[in-house]
């Protein structure tokens, strides 16, 4: 009967651990990438200039700013 008991919390805390590994790791990599965008303004205008098109600071701004909404709603 005991074996049982160490085996279900065994299992219970591998579960728990697993759980609450990946919600610390989550926000670890929300706040990183917060803080550290995957692309900025210089790497957007570059992409629309390879696309054939002539960014206007407007169009970057707007650009920008919906990603950030993008980053922030989740």
């Amino acid at each position: 009967m005991n074996v049982i008991w160490v085996v279900l919390i065994a299992i219970a805390a591998l579960i728990a651990g697993v759980a609450l590994g990946f919600f610390i790791a989550r926000k670890y990599m929300m706040n990183y990438l917060k803080k550290n965008p995957p692309i900025n303004e210089q790497m957007l205008r570059t992409l629309m200039m390879q696309m054939g098109q002539k960014p206007s600071q407007k169009k970057i701004n707007q650009m920008m700013r919906q990603m950030n909404n993008q980053y922030d709603k989740k």
